[in-house]
């Protein structure tokens, strides 16, 4: 938990650090209420930070002149909100399913892999993403943006069950009954998102888009809490894949509200079981 929470906060501040002068919005853009740090002047050109529902932007007068018509910037902080939920596609009679799966017969199905669904969470965070306007006219604007950042999952299981990977990977129904019982991946992440935006009328916008992931793995670890054993932490790669690749959307009204989702096309696992991570949640600060 240290180690990605450092890495968050690392990439965080490389984000901030890294706040290159920004375009102003044309007079079409949906305006919204901002917190100003700093001072602009009309003789002189002073730098000032603002912090609205389309992110953090640095700008100043002589800036927003040398990038007027700039067809690439960047796009500091979007940050996702989410739950995960699981497309389990497991055909538990397979000879591989009954070798990993350790547990009496009668319970090697998709329920013993059950979620506290409202507790799974998924949270992503992408400090600088490079955006490319592809296409701007009056009723639409269309942009190509990527990046990279971080995606941490968490399941919490309602069963007792335990990950194993001291010989050979396999997952048992352990003897203890756990308060908390967890799963967890940290992955570095590459998204390649087409965001269109429509007009419907005014300053109303209509905002969607599509596009994939590419993660890699470089933790993963179980968390159980138990009367008997206390807190227990696991970090290993057990049996599942290193790098995934993710099938996202988006859609919303810019400036006031937007959804994402993501599915996971790759397996989870190496062999055994197969499962599909998807989340759904709320994107703050997007492109």
């Amino acid at each position: 938990m240290k180690r990605f929470t450092i890495i968050s906060a690392i990439l965080c501040c490389l984000g901030l650090a890294a706040a290159a002068q920004e375009k102003k919005e044309d007079e079409d853009r949906n305006v919204d209420a901002r917190l100003h740090i700093g001072k602009e002047d009309t003789a002189r050109s002073h730098t000032y930070v603002s912090l609205g529902t389309d992110g953090i932007k640095v700008s100043s007068k002589r800036l927003d002149s040398i990038n007027q018509g700039r067809k690439v910037k960047l796009h500091f902080l979007m940050l996702d909100l989410g739950i995960n939920a699981l497309n389990d596609r497991t055909d538990y009679s397979s000879p591989a399913a009954q070798q990993y799966l350790q547990v009496p017969g009668d319970k090697k199905n998709s329920n013993l892999f059950s979620l506290r669904q409202g507790k799974s969470i998924n949270v992503n965070i992408w400090p600088v993403l490079m955006d490319i306007r592809l296409l701007k006219t009056r009723s639409q604007k269309i942009s190509l943006y990527t990046g990279a950042g971080l995606q941490l999952y968490n399941f919490k299981f309602n069963k007792d069950i335990t990950y194993l990977n001291n010989t050979s990977p396999m997952l048992i129904e352990d003897t203890v009954q756990f308060s908390k019982n967890k799963l967890a991946f940290a992955y570095v992440s590459i998204p390649l998102m087409v965001n269109f935006k429509t007009r419907m009328g005014g300053n109303f916008w209509v905002t969607y888009g599509l596009g994939v992931i590419g993660g890699y793995c470089f933790d993963s670890w179980t968390k159980q809490i138990s009367d008997e054993r206390g807190k227990q932490k696991n970090h290993d790669q057990f049996n599942f894949q290193k790098f995934n690749l993710n099938l996202s959307g988006e859609i919303g009204i810019n400036g006031y509200i937007r959804f994402y989702g993501t599915y996971q096309i790759t397996n989870m696992y190496q062999n055994s079981l197969v499962q599909n991570p998807y989340c759904i949640g709320i994107r703050f600060f997007g492109v």
